[in-house]
């Protein structure tokens, strides 16, 4: 008897509208355990607020969503997000600027942005494996706001794993990284995407060839609407990538990662 894959996400129909302005309009999607998602598209294509969506922070004026088996009007959604990390260069700079590497990633036990409660010796040794994990444990008792943009980058995946999420929603956390970074840091997504008891990961990217082997499936947006969702090869063409960014494009793969040329 074969196994039914499990659900970590499902968007059935799902429609966001401010006002009278449609921001998704009948969004269907599916993400099950063992896959990792990337999300293209141009700027105000509804990414960000479909991540919002997901993690319950809005709420949408129709369809339904189910998120980690929980279904949405039927569950505590202030329960759910603590099973969800969450890394956006909008936290990072949300960090008071005495905070040290370490106590920052505590702090994500339960979701915080700094830590106002002592830890216990548990969450402390916690932090410190986190941290070496990530390749910042030298350091920890820097402040976070003297760390390089990278590693800070680094110290705010620590924290969103702090809390053992489900599910791990990476919002264009590759901005500004400079090329060694850059690589450097997809390096280490592809490690937690490969660990055995690591999260099912989202990437939210403006940048195709970020979109690293470990990533299986990718959902291309347009204006609020899917425009293509399934296997990372067959969204990752010239055609659909020239519809969701808007510029006439062709794509080529290497070494397992892709790459697009603007057509003159």
């Amino acid at each position: 008897m074969v196994a039914l894959a499990v659900r970590v996400i499902l968007l059935d129909g799902v429609e966001l509208y401010r006002g009278d302005t449609m921001i998704l309009s009948g969004v269907d999607w599916r993400v099950d355990e063992g896959q990792h998602w990337a999300i293209v598209g141009a700027n105000g294509s509804g990414k960000t607020t479909l991540l919002n969506v997901v993690s319950g922070y809005l709420w949408p004026s129709s369809g339904a969503v189910e998120v980690l088996g929980e279904t949405f009007g039927r569950t505590d959604i202030r329960a759910l997000r603590r099973r969800v990390g969450w890394v956006s260069t909008f936290l990072r700079e949300m960090t008071p600027s005495h905070e040290r590497a370490l106590s920052m990633v505590v702090s994500g036990r339960s979701g915080g942005i700094g830590l106002y409660n002592e830890a216990t010796a548990e969450e402390t040794n916690r932090g410190r494996e986190l941290l070496e994990r990530v390749g910042c444990g030298h350091r920890e008792n820097h402040r976070f706001v003297t760390l390089s943009q990278g590693e800070q980058q680094r110290v705010m995946v620590a924290r969103a794993l702090m809390a053992e999420p489900e599910l791990l929603i990476l919002d264009e956390i590759c901005a500004g990284l400079d090329l060694a970074a850059r690589e450097s840091f997809l390096t280490l997504l592809s490690d937690l995407a490969t660990s055995p008891k690591g999260p099912t990961m989202i990437f939210v990217t403006h940048h195709i060839e970020e979109i690293i082997p470990a990533f299986t499936h990718v959902l291309a947006l347009s204006e609020g609407r899917v425009l293509s969702a399934g296997p990372k090869p067959e969204v990752l063409c010239g055609r659909i990538l020239s519809e969701a960014l808007g510029i006439p494009l062709e794509v080529s793969e290497a070494a397992g990662r892709y790459w697009p040329r603007a057509l003159s």
